[in-house]
């Protein structure tokens, strides 16, 4: 998770079974490798770049196990954390309704309705046994303090929850307390599953979020339960520009962005388009009609095709998309032809999607965006751009009725 910049880009920022493996609980924040049986993806297509051991990488040939793939309800389950240095003074319902059922909603129109996620927000808080203050809560946690942390959350909360219920955990703590960081916000990974009540915990989504949160905040981490990488760059000194790569363009790029939407790219890799919706191109010029990934199919229709992909190596690709002001996207301030790379061997926050301006030497919405460079990205009609480096041209010649674009890619 990250916190809102300036536009000069300032930051601104229950368990029975398993008490004897917390003991030696080990755990990774989120850019650490998970592993997991690999489930070949079908009709991926012959543009699919192949998944790598790049930790969330963006190949899609086959389905990471270790993650729940979003093609059908997932139950999440919220647990309130209050600690005795502090009574808390928001109701569990206060803190859930922050976040649900707008969270849902994001994923519903995002996924066109191909996955739900229900929320079951706990009525009552669950104490932790130590002061707020013995976790060292922050953004940068120190391994040791945040496995202390989540086996106590962990051990305090199996008294009263069967995980075995759920396929995702949020553990919510007293925004208030004062030990609470919210720059914490994240998902942890377990090099090695908790065992509880005979189901395996392999993350838990820890929220320290400030009552009202951050736009989006658990869309974006919810994103990464479902092994959709971070977008965003994370300068050295953590004070330059963190949107440089994709700037308003997916929520994973920043829970803020003014076309949080995801990348067609990663709906593909989470099942929400199928082959019949992707374009492969090959070479030569080819038309394509795009529908505007934030558009839902009218029923019984097949959505049209949202995505366009030119390979560019063993590892890469270009992907073409169109973008309007529609779904998840309603916020934006331009609308067209949105053209990114994407590198499967890129980790999460190494860049595996960058986003190609083409307007190189304008900005727009600086009011808004959370990168303006980036902010008028999209071709609109009438325009062209060739990839640098690549040969490959893409034109936008027309918008129909409906919204959707035709362009000419030629390659």
């Amino acid at each position: 998770m990250r916190r809102q910049q300036t536009p000069g880009g300032v930051d601104r920022s229950r368990l029975r079974s398993a008490a004897a493996a917390l003991t030696s609980l080990s755990a990774l924040a989120a850019m650490s490798l998970v592993a997991g049986p690999a489930a070949a993806v079908s009709g991926a297509g012959p543009c699919a770049l192949a998944r790598t051991a790049a930790h969330h990488s963006l190949g899609l040939d086959t389905w990471n196990g270790a993650y729940p793939r979003p093609v059908r309800s997932l139950d999440a389950v919220m647990v309130f954390l209050s600690f005795p240095d502090h009574r808390p003074g928001l109701a569990p319902e206060e803190l859930a309704a922050d976040h649900f059922p707008a969270t849902s909603d994001f994923f519903d129109r995002a996924s066109y309705g191909r996955f739900r996620l229900v929320a079951h927000p706990q009525e009552r808080w669950i104490p932790m046994p130590r002061p707020s203050t013995a976790y060292g809560i922050q953004r940068d946690w120190a391994p040791a303090d945040r496995a202390a942390y989540l086996r106590d959350a962990v051990t305090a909360a199996d008294r009263e929850i069967d995980f075995s219920r759920y396929d995702v955990v949020y553990f919510v703590a007293d925004p208030d307390a004062p030990g609470v960081d919210s720059d914490a916000t994240k998902v942890v990974n377990f090099d090695r599953p908790i065992r509880a009540d005979g189901t395996d915990l392999r993350r838990i989504v820890t929220v320290f979020e400030r009552h009202p949160p951050d736009r989006n905040v658990l869309a974006h981490e919810t994103g990464h339960v479902f092994d959709l990488p971070d977008l965003y760059h994370r300068p050295s000194d953590g004070k330059g520009d963190w949107d440089t790569h994709v700037g308003d363009w997916d929520v994973m790029g920043s829970q803020f962005g003014m076309s949080p939407d995801l990348f067609a790219w990663h709906k593909w890799k989470l099942g929400w388009l199928d082959a019949s919706q992707v374009d492969c191109v090959q070479s030569g010029s080819s038309l394509h009609t795009l529908q505007p990934v934030g558009v839902a199919p009218a029923p019984g229709s097949s959505g049209g095709t949202r995505l366009a992909v030119i390979r560019t190596g063993p590892g890469s690709a270009v992907a073409v998309e169109a973008r309007g002001s529609a779904g998840n996207d309603g916020d934006t301030c331009t609308e067209g032809v949105l053209v990114y790379r994407v590198r499967n061997e890129a980790p999460s926050g190494g860049g595996p999607i960058e986003v190609l301006d083409g307007h190189p030497d304008t900005e727009a919405c600086w009011d808004r965006s959370v990168y303006p460079p980036l902010a008028d990205a999209p071709l609109e009609v009438g325009e062209s751009f060739t990839v640098p480096g690549e040969r490959i041209r893409i034109e936008v010649a027309d918008r129909t009725a409906s919204g959707a674009y035709t362009v000419k890619i030629t390659t």
